[in-house]
């Protein structure tokens, strides 16, 4: 991302806005991934959890704690900076949930 803003530096002092906007764009579109895979990795291990409660009829307190916690980080992560807007939006959780479900079946059967 360092290249990243020095190209967007320079192309603001060079007066070449168009340039500008495009590096933000995609540093914008980074920024969103990031969030995105974060939140993949906290579905992932509430998937586990789950797949493991759900398999094993029990809930232990360290499980418990797990699917709360991720549940709360998944929760803060997707609530973008302005408090009204989300990375993940109501109709994309659908196709999220199930790549998430089909890469947590083989860790959590371990």
């Amino acid at each position: 991302m360092t290249q990243e803003l020095w190209n967007l530096r320079k192309s603001i002092l060079d007066g070449r806005y168009d340039d500008a906007l495009v590096i933000l764009d995609e540093l914008e579109l980074m920024s969103r991934k990031g969030y995105i895979r974060n939140i993949r990795s906290f579905l992932i291990r509430l998937m586990i959890h789950l797949i493991k409660n759900q398999v094993e009829q029990r809930l232990n307190n360290s499980w418990a704690a797990s699917i709360e916690g991720s549940i709360l980080e998944i929760q803060d992560l997707n609530l973008q900076d302005n408090k009204t807007s989300h990375y993940v939006k109501q109709g994309d959780w659908e196709d999220l949930l199930d790549a998430v479900f089909y890469a947590a079946i083989k860790p959590a059967s371990s």
